[in-house]
């Protein structure tokens, strides 16, 4: 059974960069998305990548975050540079590429346990 563990959340300031990693054990090829959710905000989805490298961002994000992956470690990273405040939120990523639920995580699927973003002004 896939697990997923997320790491590499924190605080930052506007303008500044992290990057949260997604750590797969018990597959070797699972595609990979990003979601978000702020409160009072519905999930988001961030970005995605499939195991040939195949990749989508959300409009939001384009042209600030960037997704790879390391096959080898079974990690997918997500780069986010520029980061603004209204990018504040949990982070979960996940082996569904396509959730569009309201919620996130949902009940069902594998998701990781989520990791806190906090951009300041």
């Amino acid at each position: 059974q896939v697990q997923l563990v997320e790491s590499g959340g924190g605080a930052v300031q506007a303008g500044g960069s992290l990057r949260l990693s997604c750590t797969a054990s018990g597959s070797t090829d699972p595609g990979i998305g990003w979601y978000r959710q702020a409160p009072g905000s519905a999930c988001e989805f961030v970005a995605s990548i499939d195991f040939a490298g195949g990749i989508e961002y959300g409009d939001s994000v384009k042209g600030r975050f960037t997704i790879s992956r390391d096959n080898a470690k079974n990690t997918v990273y997500l780069q986010m540079n520029s980061l603004k405040p209204e990018d504040t939120a949990v982070y979960y990523c996940s082996t569904d590429r396509l959730f569009m639920g309201i919620s996130c995580p949902p009940s069902f699927g594998v998701w990781g346990q989520g990791t806190q973003v906090t951009v300041s002004s």
